[in-house]
């Protein structure tokens, strides 16, 4: 196993590479606008940049190694963590004067785009680290990306196994592993201008039009003021933004698929059907509750209904209003919408959509079971369904461990409850008054937020990825 450690230092030097060249931007920025926090920046990027190259250049010869499945599980933890840690520096080093918690924090809560924040007065932040969160966030989202689509198939993890076939192009079955990341970051960049320049056309400024673009196809939810999307008052923005959360939550095969004249394979993909009905679902009930319990007018209870359930369900934590003072089945629904998430194949959090579909195809059978024991019926294959019910204990005891531990340290019942779902969920904000959409973390005792931080990571990396690495059986030969 000691010799399947040197492809991953090697990539993982790779990654703080990349990652201190991303540091330059916002150093720029800074310097451009004259801010001593591009010294910081600088500093951070030069340190991160020794250490990734020192890695590089230590193991050096090991990428022409075959990894195997271990190594692949490694590499993912170890690079993921790696990355987080050195995205902390910038924090850290700035006039900011956070702690090594709530650096840690707003650092993880960046990479694995979950939108959770300890900073306060965002509209009055210095540029450049407004740009380092959005940059955190919308590289967390393509890593993300490649991984469960590249890596987390291979893995057999939580019955990402039934996506190991999926076709790119032709009738390959399985493309080059090079192409395919190639395109999905095109799509990815390309997705993001298109939402940026619609949001400048909306009437949001180029800078934080860029950085919502970055944030929202990333599912990320880092904004640009403290009162997130809802600052600026402008349906249009809501709009966009709400198209973006959807395209983002979607399978991102699909935009290969009809990029590539594919229209029949894209219209096939069977998660779409029930992520847009669970969405139309969710937001018709809200909106419903808005305009009979609330008395507002039926096209802005839509919007807002809309945007909130796309929001949550998306793991992007952007808000137009605060809905936790919605109250009654409104905060309910999108409670229930937090655990469900996304497509896979998407930067999105949470359960994900096909593992629910699942779940209820399973239940099916077996209650055709119970009532004609001898019929035969088309079933999920065992090995899937096992993968994720598996899956969905370890989920279950994570959320009762964390929300457990949360309220050890004075958080109350339901703050404790939500916020635990919207960590492993990478959603961002709780959907209590302490800790929501309108609200920060900056008052957690920093217990809480090092617990936070890793589940934020736990969630973010399918829960196994970190799992495995406990087992004595992973180190040995």
């Amino acid at each position: 196993m000691l010799s399947g450690i040197r492809p991953t230092l090697f990539v993982t030097g790779a990654v703080l590479s990349i990652l201190a060249i991303a540091m330059v931007i916002p150093a720029i920025i800074d310097a451009v606008f004259r801010h001593p926090d591009w010294r910081d920046f600088a500093g951070a990027a030069a340190l991160t940049l020794f250490i990734g190259l020192s890695l590089l250049a230590a193991n050096r010869g090991a990428h022409h190694q075959t990894l195997g499945t271990r190594q692949i599980f490694l590499l993912t933890a170890v690079g993921w963590i790696a990355a987080s840690l050195a995205a902390a520096l910038p924090f850290g080093f700035s006039g900011l004067h956070l702690s090594s918690a709530d650096a840690v924090f707003e650092a993880v809560s960046g990479t694995t785009a979950t939108g959770s924040t300890i900073l306060r007065d965002l509209d009055h932040m210095p540029q450049g680290i407004l740009m380092w969160r959005a940059l955190l966030q919308w590289l967390g989202g393509i890593g993300f990306l490649i991984m469960a689509i590249v890596v987390l198939p291979t893995l057999n993890i939580g019955g990402m196994q039934i996506f190991r076939l999926e076709t790119v192009g032709g009738d390959r079955v399985v493309p080059r592993a090079a192409r395919l990341i190639g395109s999905l970051i095109g799509v990815y960049v390309g997705l993001t201008v298109l939402i940026a320049i619609l949001l400048h056309i909306a009437g949001m400024a180029r800078f934080p039009a860029l950085l919502h673009a970055m944030s929202t196809i990333s599912c990320g939810g880092f904004s640009t003021s403290s009162g997130s999307i809802g600052a600026w008052q402008r349906p249009g923005i809501d709009w966009v933004i709400l198209f973006g959360m959807l395209i983002a939550g979607a399978p991102f095969v699909i935009y290969l698929q009809l990029i590539q004249r594919r229209w029949r394979a894209a219209l096939a993909n069977w998660q779409l059907p029930v992520y847009l009905t669970i969405f139309l679902g969710a937001t018709i009930a809200i909106t419903l509750w808005m305009w009979f319990g609330f008395n507002m007018q039926p096209l802005p209870a839509l919007r807002h209904a809309a945007f909130a359930a796309a929001s949550v369900m998306t793991g992007t934590g952007y808000a137009t209003l605060d809905y936790t003072r919605w109250g009654g089945l409104p905060v309910a629904i999108l409670f229930f919408l937090a655990f469900v998430g996304g497509c896979a194949g998407s930067p999105a959090g949470g359960i994900k959509v096909f593992r629910v579909r699942i779940l209820f195809a399973t239940m099916r059978i077996q209650m055709i079971r119970l009532l004609h024991p001898h019929a035969v019926v088309d079933s999920v294959s065992d090995p899937v369904a096992e993968s994720v019910l598996g899956y969905l204990f370890v989920y279950a005891v994570a959320f009762a461990v964390v929300a457990m531990a949360l309220g050890a340290f004075g958080l109350d019942f339901f703050a404790a409850v939500s916020t635990a779902a919207s960590s492993l969920a990478n959603l961002g904000p709780g959907l209590s008054v302490y800790v929501g959409p309108m609200t920060n973390y900056a008052d957690l005792m920093e217990p809480a937020k090092w617990l936070l931080s890793a589940s934020m990571l736990f969630g973010r990396l399918e829960m196994f990825v970190l799992l495995v690495l406990f087992m004595p059986s992973f180190w040995r030969p």
